[in-house]
């Protein structure tokens, strides 16, 4: 069940609203990935108040076209975290990668160019 601004947690009550806003939209990409709201509600409120701080750099994974199919790779890297033979295979691995490292994931089509960003802060 995604949340909107008129249906969310209890524990977002008491957010500001442009942090309430955060922390529905990260808490839905959480659940979209298969977190347990339980999990994803605090997840969901500390990565929102760190966007609202100021928190830390947020690092950017690309999942690229690579010559052995395609890759993910931080966006200031030199070498692939992952490769894959096609992007489906990959792009679980990269979701669950980027989430994990509080990062967001940039994701491009066959010609390079953006596809979509996904956990952007």
């Amino acid at each position: 069940m995604s949340w909107s601004k008129n249906d969310y947690p209890d524990s977002f009550k008491n957010l500001q609203n442009d942090t309430r806003s955060k922390a529905i939209e990260i808490g839905n990409a959480l659940l979209d990935e298969g977190y347990e709201e339980e999990r994803a509600i605090p997840i969901a409120i500390d990565r929102a108040r760190s966007a609202e701080e100021g928190g830390q750099k947020e690092e950017e994974y690309h999942l690229l076209p690579h010559d052995n199919g395609w890759q993910l790779k931080k966006a200031d890297g030199q070498r692939a975290i992952y490769v894959e033979e096609t992007k489906n295979k990959l792009l679980d691995k990269a979701k669950k990668y980027a989430n994990d490292h509080d990062g967001s994931l940039v994701i491009h089509k066959e010609d390079g160019s953006v596809e979509t960003t996904l956990y952007d802060s």
